[in-house]
């Protein structure tokens, strides 16, 4: 028995502490020491002396939150400022790929954002892109291979293999890039966790062989029937928003599946971040669409742990790091404050402004676009031999069968059509083609000069232009337009500012975001950068965009392993068949 108090750093005295292994909150009191939990129960003042005590006056006390499936450049933020906004959203644990960094500068691109998230407030671990390019179909400026791999793995930061995307390969060729990556993992690092990107057409056979390859994990859009596959399998799912459908929902609240899935955020918008949050956002949607608070926290905090097998938190429990949120009203999910090790990082009542920070990469992060300026000319298409190198012969004059992308709110996939445009003297009179814009990538690493041509409509523009270097995953320029001024000014734009956004109508800038770090990332606050993209989103809608995020949809068209039509460098992609395809339909 002791006679003296014990020494501790903080108490925290009368809380409502939620229990991951008892899946309930239990009153009592929480001790800290050294950065961790060192007791949960009745005990307080006359056991322990604190340098600090906490009042909780009947809150509740929650492990802080872990999103374990995301990526930094998709809110277009260096890691200082993506730190800053999660920490105040109850988030101290990510695990974040960087593989549109990536694409950029390769295996460097990865080392300079874990070097960037070096003194974060929050814990900014890493999972290795395992494909960068995503496919052979695209020119990127810099790649990972498996020396890089192993490279990347003697960093302690860096917890798993990022998310495999080419499951055609791996299911149709056993020699191909990524199964020689996942070969080398299996014999080599039997224990890392792989994470995957499994389209929800694979199930039955298919889905098995794709596990047996070692990938056991999918965070893509899904359906009832094969998210009940995927977990009759073991595959963890891990559920983004776009997947928070009522089907969807009703399974992971009535099914005993807790075990099985966690919430994660994948992509988030800066403006987006800064009106709703971020991982807590969707504790507050699950909790309003039905689930008990209690499952909401387990699968926000200890099943991403125990996924990432992150033994050392997730959980208010002695010995686990003292990583922890006060909660004033539960089911609102209000946060009062935020500790991380046992030291206060945020408080609501006393909040901290963001100061800009430059120069946080390398000089050359900052001069990554080699592009000479555009011309109106260059978005000029000739079909035929020189033009078109997928169809060969002449192209005769009159109405040809093209391969048009059509856009879908709600979606980031597209599908294919065929739509009648007029071809004039081996030039395609697109401008003149109602309901039809173009789209067209250049690459612009400066390593081949690549250029490429495709036909656009449904729920994107209808009028004017947007140009973006922030296109997934090779980040190459891309130009959606509706006459070759508006897109000649747009892509001029961004290659001034060395990378970003710019949207055009009628020959004026409606908006332009500077993204300076690599194309893809900016070094302003969440706030002001948020700000911007608010503006940009605005803008995009202004033209006509119908899409619940436009930033996204725009930025995947030059995705070529999201169906179904897909355009890069090397020109349009059918994605389902893993070739490249002509703009023109052969008779």
């Amino acid at each position: 028995m002791m006679s003296e108090r014990m020494q501790i750093d903080l108490l925290v005295i009368n809380v409502h502490v939620f229990n991951v292994y008892m899946k309930r909150f239990i009153t009592g009191n929480v001790a800290v020491l050294d950065g961790r939990f060192l007791y949960v129960g009745a005990r307080g003042e006359e056991a322990f002396e604190a340098k600090e005590v906490l009042a909780g006056n009947g809150r509740h006390l929650i492990p802080a939150l872990i999103d374990i499936h995301l990526h930094i450049e998709s809110s277009m933020i260096t890691p200082a400022t993506f730190s800053h906004g999660i920490i105040q959203n109850g988030v101290t644990t990510v695990v974040s790929e960087p593989h549109e960094m990536a694409n950029v500068f390769g295996l460097e691109g990865v080392q300079e954002m874990i070097r960037a998230s070096e003194g974060c407030a929050a814990d900014i671990l890493y999972a290795i892109p395992s494909s960068v390019p995503a496919t052979p179909l695209e020119t990127t400026g810099g790649s990972i291979e498996i020396a890089d791999i192993d490279k990347l793995l003697q960093d302690e930061r860096v917890v798993c293999l990022g998310e495999i995307m080419n499951s055609v390969d791996v299911l149709r060729d056993p020699d191909c890039k990524t199964n020689q990556i996942l070969n080398h993992i299996r014999t080599n690092y039997p224990h890392l966790v792989i994470e995957g990107h499994t389209p929800k057409k694979l199930v039955d056979l298919e889905l098995a062989r794709f596990m047996f390859a070692g990938v056991d994990s999918d965070h893509t859009e899904q359906e009832v029937d094969s998210m009940l596959d995927r977990m009759r399998n073991g595959m963890f799912v891990e559920i983004q928003e776009k997947a928070m459908r009522p089907d969807i929902m009703r399974i992971l609240i009535e099914e005993d599946v807790a075990d099985l899935f966690c919430f994660i955020t994948d992509d988030v918008m800066a403006d987006s971040f800064v009106k709703d949050g971020h991982l807590n956002h969707l504790v507050r949607k699950a909790i309003a669409m039905g689930m008990s608070p209690e499952r909401a926290i387990y699968c926000t905090t200890y099943t991403p742990a125990q996924r990432m097998r992150l033994h050392d938190r997730g959980a208010v429990a002695p010995n686990k790091l003292a990583d922890f949120v006060l909660l004033s009203d539960l089911n609102t999910f209000q946060i009062d404050v935020v500790y991380k090790r046992g030291r206060c990082v945020y408080d609501a009542k006393h909040v901290v402004k963001q100061e800009r920070i430059e120069g946080q990469f390398p000089s050359h992060f900052y001069q990554s676009v080699k592009l000479s300026p555009l011309q109106e000319d260059d978005f000029s298409v000739a079909v035929g031999v020189a033009g078109d190198q997928a169809r060969a012969g002449d192209v005769e004059n009159g109405i040809h069968k093209c391969r048009v992308m059509e856009v879908s709110n709600g979606t980031t996939t597209t599908k294919e059509l065929h739509c009648d445009v007029e071809v004039q003297d081996g030039v395609l009179q697109w401008e003149r083609s109602e309901g039809l814009g173009l789209v067209a990538t250049f690459e612009r690493y400066g390593r081949n000069g690549n250029r490429a041509y495709g036909l656009i409509t449904g729920s994107t523009i209808k009028r004017g232009a947007i140009a973006t270097t922030y296109s997934h995953d090779n980040h190459n320029l891309l130009v959606v337009g509706h006459n070759a001024a508006d897109m000649a000014l747009a892509a001029n734009t961004v290659i001034a500012d060395q990378g970003g956004f710019c949207v055009v109508a009628d020959g004026h800038v409606l908006a332009h975001v500077p993204l300076p770090v690599g194309g893809i990332l900016s070094e302003e606050p969440l706030d002001t950068f948020g700000l911007a993209v608010k503006r940009l989103r605005e803008a995009m809608e202004s033209l006509g965009y119908e899409h619940y995020n436009p930033i996204m949809s725009i930025s995947t068209h030059s995705l070529p392993v999201s169906p179904a039509l897909k355009l890069t460098d090397l020109g349009l992609i059918d994605v389902h068949a893993g070739t490249i395809v002509p703009l023109l339909v052969e008779s």
